[in-house]
């Protein structure tokens, strides 16, 4: 049995409000494990950036704790420059992170601010660029470019300060099926190399099927974090949070109901549901009308 993996990252009971009075954060606490892929989801208004923005030391919590490897965040400018070289923030904009004039001017930045000689900063920056298959376009302007490739932009430079912990604010947001899967790919080679990934996303149906963990929040607070396979289990949870069950849920549920499929293994994606029925139907153990109403479901 595998024991549980330290948090990198954990906030507790964290109070922010701001300068209008609204409150942003409400007594929110969770923790991000180490080597882990996490998904926070809720409905727009229940604090998914403003948790992001304490992650980093955007901002400074009024009441409760930040820490970082077990430490608590040093809000000092020493204490800051280094965590921001191990937490590395995407916002959801990339227009609001991109200010220089070339792609490489930008991903040069944050190292270059870290003081490292010219050949170091160059490797990685050229290793940033590699990463999210941007390399050819290190002399473009960055009004030039896509969105989908500002994006691509924006994770490079942070990946060129080589962290630890990577928080994206909305990743899929504004890209089309194409760039979503290009960039999927690329966070998945993230986590192959050993980074710990924080995104939020409004589509339960990802989260669902991408995550170790899911983080439900709701009115400034984490109501639930749960392991991914679990969420079949939480429908009345994510309604009270705004949110649906995966339809693939949905789906597979209605099908066990029929006795088509079996409860386990549960699957986290239509290919997988699909993958299924195809099993079951090869196996000669589903009636052939079974099977014609089990395709038209999915």
């Amino acid at each position: 049995m595998n024991s549980p993996r330290a948090p990198i990252l954990q906030l507790d009971e964290v109070v922010y409000h701001y300068a209008d009075g609204s409150s942003g954060l409400d007594h929110c606490s969770l923790a991000i494990a180490q080597g882990s892929r996490n998904a926070v989801i809720g409905v727009n208004g229940s604090g998914k950036t403003t948790l992001f923005q304490h992650a980093n030391g955007l901002f400074t919590a009024e009441r409760g704790s930040v820490r970082y490897a077990g430490q608590p965040l040093d809000y000092s400018r020493r204490g800051l420059r280094e965590l921001r070289s191990k937490v590395g923030l995407v916002f959801q904009n990339p227009d609001r992170q991109l200010f220089s004039a070339s792609v490489l001017e930008d991903v040069s930045f944050g190292p270059l601010n870290l003081g490292l000689d010219e050949a170091t900063v160059r490797h990685r920056v050229d290793t940033a660029l590699a990463a999210v298959g941007m390399l050819e376009h290190a002399a473009k302007p960055v009004h030039a470019l896509s969105f989908g490739q500002k994006k691509r932009v924006c994770i490079a430079g942070v990946l060129a300060m080589e962290p630890e912990l990577l928080v994206l604010d909305e990743p899929m947001a504004g890209l089309d099926p194409q760039m979503q899967a290009e960039l999927l790919a690329v966070l998945e080679d993230l986590h192959d190399k050993g980074i710990s990934l924080l995104i939020s996303t409004h589509d339960v149906e990802f989260a669902y099927q991408w995550a170790d963990t899911i983080h439900v929040m709701q009115q400034g607070r984490c109501v639930l974090s749960l392991d991914a396979y679990d969420l079949p289990a939480h429908g009345e949870d994510l309604a009270r949070a705004g949110l649906a069950l995966p339809t693939v849920i949905r789906l597979h549920a209605e099908l066990v109901c029929q006795g088509i499929l079996k409860p386990r293994p549960q699957p986290r994606s239509t290919h997988e549901l699909l993958a299924l029925l195809g099993a079951r139907e090869k196996d000669n153990s589903m009636p052939e009308n079974s099977a014609s109403l089990a395709r038209r479901a999915v």
